[in-house]
């Protein structure tokens, strides 16, 4: 197994202890918040720690192309998800990330069925980014604010435009 993939691995064992965090702060701030932000923000550093080691060590392999799109969900979609239990992220804004996962997920197999692989792009990676800061945000401070309001529009926006555009670049996979 490489460097990489052990990395994205430790991505994946940081979600449900995250989990554990959050629903010991019971949603207030204090240590155990504070823990769950800093566990947050190491496991989405490792997103970007492990691309980079894949590709200037040459680590690019087909579990690691797996697992990190893969990790990188589930540590957004926990996220998203205690906070929207808490009622402190919009349903709705939950629901559109939801669906742009599934949609491209299923583009992306009906792709791989064609003999053709949809790499990550461009904007699914701000997509990411994007989403795990703002996330951060939704964490360390207060959100029923307007700044709440252009971080969820920040979500929803660079969600649904990256969405869009993999179905551009490649819906001749969809019609073939």
């Amino acid at each position: 197994m490489t460097t990489a993939s052990k990395i994205t691995l430790i991505r994946v064992a940081f979600i449900p202890l995250y989990m554990v965090f959050m629903y010991l702060s019971y949603g207030m701030p204090g240590p155990w918040m504070w823990a769950a932000l800093a566990l947050f923000i190491i496991a989405s550093l490792t997103d970007y720690v492990d691309g980079y080691i894949a590709r200037k060590y040459n680590q690019v392999t087909d579990f690691g192309k797996f697992l990190d799109p893969l990790a990188d969900k589930l540590l957004v979609i926990a996220a998203m998800t205690i906070l929207c239990e808490w009622g402190r992220f919009p349903a709705w804004a939950l629901i559109i990330v939801l669906t742009r996962e599934f949609a491209v997920t299923g583009l992306r197999l009906v792709a791989v069925q064609k003999g053709t692989v949809i790499a990550a792009g461009w904007s699914g990676k701000v997509k990411t980014a994007s989403t795990m800061i703002g996330l951060c945000f939704w964490m360390g401070f207060p959100t029923d604010s307007i700044l709440g309001l252009i971080v969820t529009g920040v979500i929803v926006v660079t969600t649904l435009y990256s969405g869009v555009e993999y179905f551009v670049q490649n819906w001749k996979c969809l019609w073939d």
